[in-house]
């Protein structure tokens, strides 16, 4: 049984989500701030975590950092009353994978729980399969219809990285301080030029696009056949 961590602060809709998840087939534990989250987590391990912005003491910006700190794969769900741009923005750059605002319906929230459930299993087995389009992160290799396609290291990892989270936007900044070492004086820019560089060597890919968000970053897109 998948286990989630709830951190929010409004006690009811903390019992309520929890509630519901439970009797959607998961095992939940809600808190509601981020001591008592963090205190559960030295004890559990869990599957996923969903969390409120604006809380008292540790606001969800916070608590997702210090999260990623030391955990770079369990995804982060945000639920917030908060539904402009910037907090989004701050989100994501704090490492979060997905982002809903209130009121939420508890039967999304159950749609968009299996899919980060789904991505994170694909990250875990190390080995992406889109289509014809091969990535296998043990050996270093992508291949498109059995062919070779040679990337650079840091080519490599930023693929397998948008790849393992479709439609999830990754925005430069988070992008660079995860493949760029922090003393680098590179510009996010240089983000650009590599995804340019993929995008010239993805060329006769089919199975998938890598589009540019606006003002943020990029996604990737599964084609569907």
């Amino acid at each position: 049984m998948f286990k989630i961590l709830v951190l929010e602060d409004d006690r009811e809709l903390n019992r309520t989500v929890c509630s519901y998840l439970n009797r959607s087939g998961y095992y939940c534990t809600g808190c509601l701030n981020a001591d008592e989250a963090y205190a559960a987590m030295s004890e559990n391990v869990f599957d996923i975590i969903i969390s409120d912005i604006m809380m008292p003491d540790v606001n969800g910006f916070e608590f997702a950092k210090s999260v990623r700190a030391t955990d770079k794969e369990t995804p982060i769900l945000f639920i917030t009353a908060r539904d402009d741009f910037t907090s989004k923005q701050l989100g994501f750059d704090a490492g979060i994978d997905d982002y809903m605002v209130k009121p939420v319906d508890l039967g999304e929230l159950v749609l968009r729980i299996q899919a980060l459930l789904r991505r994170a299993k694909i990250v875990s087995s190390k080995k992406l399969v889109i289509g014809d389009f091969v990535m296998n992160m043990d050996e270093r290799t992508a291949k498109l219809d059995g062919k070779e396609i040679t990337l650079t290291a840091r080519e490599f990892n930023l693929l397998y990285k948008l790849l393992s989270y479709p439609k999830k936007t990754f925005t430069r900044s988070q992008l660079m301080e995860e493949f760029w070492e922090a003393e680098t004086s590179s510009s996010p820019r240089t983000v650009d030029v590599y995804i340019a560089k993929l995008r010239d060597k993805l060329a006769d890919c089919k199975d998938f696009d890598i589009f540019t968000v606006h003002g943020l970053g990029y996604k990737v897109v599964i084609n569907e056949k």
